[in-house]
């Protein structure tokens, strides 16, 4: 791949300060992208565009993605930085377990407001521009949640098969007008929501958090956790110009974990 394969190119990342979305923006930059950091901790964000300086141009914008109005304000944000956004990466997220018949509302909202409106409202703030231009990249980083059932997670496993029914449906809708949606469907990552689930494990169970680590790792045949830099990978190849004719695909990077036909 060239790596001038993206110049010129604005790519903005949501959840970008850390795990699958910082590795992301290194790679979209390395391809020679600009690129703009979404979060929500200020401070986090301002680290890593410090971090990732001196690897192009990168710009900040904080808000909540669940709120139509920052969204909006973010994009605003990032184009007065950065120019037009030609490529629209949907990584942030959150993942809560518990029992389906303990999840109360405001927790299963959450899952839905992060997780799928979240991506709704991006998607819907960048793809006018991407239609108008005829060229544009919208990759969503959803989870293999969204092609099976994991017990305990229900309310997340909603909410990104959720991700996956939009991005077949916009895909569908954009065929024709240069712009492509896909969605990556990462296995258990090393990334905080592991880790978090690791301490889960472990306050459950009693068991240490190598055990734990263990009972995650197990589920991919590799017998280990995806790292976020192969997420990334296959992300930033999806946003190539030589992938224009993959469109509409939910692609597991899951060591086999997950095979769909």
């Amino acid at each position: 791949m060239s790596n001038q394969g993206l110049t010129g190119k604005h790519a903005l990342v949501t959840g970008g300060s850390r795990g699958i979305g910082f590795a992301v923006a290194q790679g979209l930059l390395g391809m020679g992208a600009s690129v703009t950091l979404v979060g929500r901790g200020q401070a986090a964000l301002e680290q890593a565009a410090a971090e990732l300086a001196h690897s192009g141009q990168v710009a900040i914008a904080s808000g909540d993605i669940s709120e139509q109005a920052d969204v909006q304000r973010l994009f605003q944000q990032a184009q007065a930085a950065l120019g037009v956004v030609d490529i629209l990466v949907n990584n942030a997220g959150q993942a809560a377990s518990e029992r389906f018949d303990r999840i109360d509302v405001a927790d299963w909202q959450q899952m839905i407001a992060v997780n799928l409106t979240g991506t709704f409202h991006c998607m819907q703030a960048a793809l006018p521009g991407m239609v108008e231009r005829g060229w544009g990249r919208i990759v969503n980083v959803a989870s293999t949640a969204g092609l099976v059932g994991y017990a305990y997670v229900s309310a997340y496993c909603a909410a990104k098969h959720g991700v996956i029914g939009l991005t077949r449906a916009l895909a569908q809708e954009t065929a024709q007008k240069g712009v492509t949606v896909n969605a990556v469907c990462p296995g258990y990552t090393e990334t905080d929501i592991v880790r978090d689930a690791v301490v889960n494990i472990q306050e459950k169970t009693g068991m240490s958090a190598e055990q734990a680590r263990a009972r995650l790792s197990g589920r991919n045949p590799q017998g280990r956790l995806v790292q976020p830099a192969e997420v990334a990978d296959a992300v930033v190849w999806l946003c190539l110009p030589g992938a224009a004719a993959i469109n509409g695909q939910a692609i597991p990077i899951d060591g086999g974990e997950v095979m769909v036909g």
